[in-house]
């Protein structure tokens, strides 16, 4: 703990009187992985104790613990739309604070850049684009539910002669990709302004209708935002090394150490085959192994219920061995479109181990967009704006189109790439990102 003398009371806000005082190096060591294990972060130059309370963590364990011994105000911000609701929790986590001698902002950060980010944020709170329009979320989940029962109703009406089977299978992938993007939102606590409304909903969406546990969903992608493309933090990224080498940092570590699970100097070749042939058995798997281990037992149920209820529509219409091809073939079909389009905006981004950045600069260098259309909207369910995503997580998504000519300008300002390509070009880079990765990988497993 840093001394309290040499500082007046009127140095100090009447709160403090009762708190203890340190300093950023005393934070840094309580990162969760020294001998005691202590988990510390600041929000707002406060200083809190996480160490237990992750294990609560509504958003789950990980995500919150990513950011021990950092300053987390701006993750802070960002992933809670309901401030009030959170400081019930805040308030018995709280251990002290900055000592008045220490800068608000961590070295390593740019002090400038995220003030002018606050002030934006300012502004489009103003502006209101973190409110929901109930109206075309309505739509959205409308039009999902009609595609959905469009598959079920193809095959019921015209028979199971190829051409419905295939028009079947692809309004029944289409509804389960879109069923995705929408289940997407309500993680994210976007289309309802109560945080309940959007979790109740959410477990309705993705646990009933498509057989995947919202609590699931959210311990990964929640980690995936609080520190995008950040090697052991982000899961998104636990294809490395097993399957693929990303990012010319981690290629060249793997090379130097002469590891080889695959070739991966060919892996932008067997990428497409691979990638989404890999995701439907470890989706599968996991969710039944996280449900089980997390004791989740309403959201195992509720998937077993999914599972039983798709089985009961369609196997007296087309038979058992026929609705395997049927939902397995649209099971991968979903897997590659959701691994295209998840992809496209990280992996031709820098990778690298977490180094502890501003928020916007995490953001930034993580994530791309690619360029509006009515059709790149509603193909990616509005993740072409995935900058305007990462920076504003609740955000709803009919709201992007509005900030981004604002975030544009402030990476302008302050001299940041901000990258929009287009469809084709983000899925073209996609390869040529793994290509250059992979020969990364080669030159040092044969030379380094």
């Amino acid at each position: 703990m840093a001394p309290q003398t040499g500082s007046t009371e009127k140095e100090r806000k009447p709160v403090s009187t009762f708190l203890q005082l340190f300093t950023w190096e005393e934070i840094r060591i309580h990162n969760g992985r020294g001998p005691s294990k202590e988990q510390w972060l600041v929000i707002d130059r406060n200083v809190y104790d996480v160490s237990n309370f992750s294990k609560r963590h509504p958003g789950g364990s990980r995500v919150i613990g990513h950011y021990a011994g950092q300053d987390a105000t701006d993750a802070f911000v960002a992933f809670h739309s309901d401030k009030a609701l959170v400081k019930k929790y805040l308030k018995s986590l709280l251990i002290g604070e900055l000592a008045p001698d220490q800068p608000s902002f961590e070295s390593n950060k740019k002090k400038s850049l995220l003030e002018d980010f606050r002030e934006l944020r300012c502004t489009v709170e103003k502006m209101g684009l973190l409110n929901p329009d109930s109206t075309f979320f309505s739509l959205i989940f409308l039009h999902l539910l009609v595609l959905d029962a469009a598959s079920w109703l193809t095959v019921w009406y015209f028979g199971i002669s190829l051409v419905p089977f295939i028009v079947g299978m692809a309004f029944f992938t289409i509804a389960q990709i879109q069923m995705g993007w929408f289940q997407h939102d309500l993680g994210h606590c976007s289309v309802f302004r109560k945080p309940k409304w959007n979790h109740l909903l959410q477990i309705i969406v993705i646990n009933t209708l498509k057989g995947l546990p919202a609590s699931w969903w959210n311990h990964l992608h929640n980690q995936h935002h609080a520190k995008p493309n950040c090697f052991r933090k982000d899961p998104d990224l636990n294809m490395h090394p097993l399957l693929f080498s990303l990012g010319k940092t981690l290629s060249v570590e793997l090379g130097k150490k002469k590891k080889k699970f695959m070739p991966y100097n060919y892996q932008h070749k067997y990428f497409s085959l691979l990638a989404p042939l890999a995701l439907v058995p470890f989706f599968q798997l996991s969710i039944f192994y996280f449900t089980i281990r997390k004791k989740k037992w309403l959201e195992l149920l509720l998937v077993v219920f999914y599972n039983i209820r798709v089985c009961l529509m369609y196997i007296p219409l087309m038979g058992f061995n026929n609705f395997m091809v049927y939902y397995w073939m649209s099971r991968y079909l979903e897997s590659t479109w959701f691994i295209w389009v998840s992809q496209m905006n990280h992996i031709p981004m820098h990778i690298d181990y977490d180094k502890n950045k501003d928020w916007v600069s995490t953001q930034l260098h993580a994530t791309c967009n690619v360029n509006q259309s009515l059709f790149n909207d509603w193909f990616t369910g509005h993740l072409n704006f995935q900058i305007e995503h990462h920076l504003f997580p609740t955000m709803p998504r009919h709201n992007y189109w509005k900030a981004a000519p604002l975030v544009k300008a402030l990476c302008d300002k302050h001299g940041i790439e901000y990258k929009s390509k287009t469809l084709l070009r983000a899925f073209v880079d996609i390869l040529n990102s793994l290509k250059e990765s992979g020969e990364h990988w080669l030159e040092a497993y044969l030379h380094g």
